[in-house]
């Protein structure tokens, strides 16, 4: 699950939160309300279950609207049956400076 940026808005940093629920490989990416890619915090890096916090520097980016992205691949598990899922998530964030 993605949780919304905290403090939302924000000037420069934010803190952004998620939590899975069995290792995956997990992508975390910042884009532009235009869909241009800002930033990734995370790119398709395996992560252990649990909760994970990332910081979003935007000093360098100028004020407005931003979407976060969360993508999460699990393995699933053969033994049991199930196979790979997909799971994404998009929050909006406010940059005020």
């Amino acid at each position: 699950s993605l949780e919304q940026n905290y403090p939302n808005p924000f000037n420069p940093t934010t803190t952004i939160r998620f939590s899975i629920e069995e290792p995956s490989a997990v992508s975390l990416k910042i884009f532009s309300m235009l869909g241009e890619e800002v930033q990734t915090l995370v790119g398709h890096e395996m992560l252990d279950e649990g909760s994970w916090d990332y910081d979003f520097d935007a000093s360098r980016l100028s004020s407005g609207i931003y979407i976060y992205q969360l993508s999460v691949q699990t393995l699933g598990d053969p033994d049991a049956g199930t196979g790979p899922e997909s799971y994404r998530e998009v929050k909006k964030m406010l940059l005020l400076k």
